[in-house]
């Protein structure tokens, strides 16, 4: 199965995970999942660069920290473009966005290809 696909599959999975241990964060099932991994994969491609550009003095001046609330807005954002997900507040976008990227990175490293295990 080409690497995107799994990617997507893993991103999917890490929702429902994310979804099942946050307060706040829902997804309704496996398709809005789908959708979600999509969508944020499309907000992270066009908006987060331009917000981390136009924030990246508070950013420097936070020593980064900044960088949680941008990734928790882009989140919100990818929840407000997404039937079946949604977030109850500003904490539980940020709290979603740490758990979100701790499970997809877990089990992105289950599912690498033999391949990319040498490049590491």
């Amino acid at each position: 199965m080409p690497q995107f696909l799994v990617t997507w599959l893993v991103m999917a999975v890490s929702f429902l995970i994310t979804a099942y241990l946050v307060p706040g964060f829902y997804v309704t099932g496996f398709i809005a999942a789908l959708i979600a991994a999509v969508m944020l994969g499309l907000v992270n491609a066009i908006v987060r660069p331009l917000l981390i550009l136009l924030t990246l003095p508070l950013t420097i001046f936070t020593l980064g920290f900044f960088l949680l609330i941008v990734n928790a807005l882009t989140l919100q954002l990818a929840a407000f473009l997404t039937r079946g997900f949604s977030i109850r507040g500003l904490f539980s976008a940020i709290l979603g966005s740490i758990v979100l990227t701790i499970v997809s990175s877990i089990l992105n490293m289950f599912f690498k290809k033999d391949g990319d295990r040498d490049r590491d």
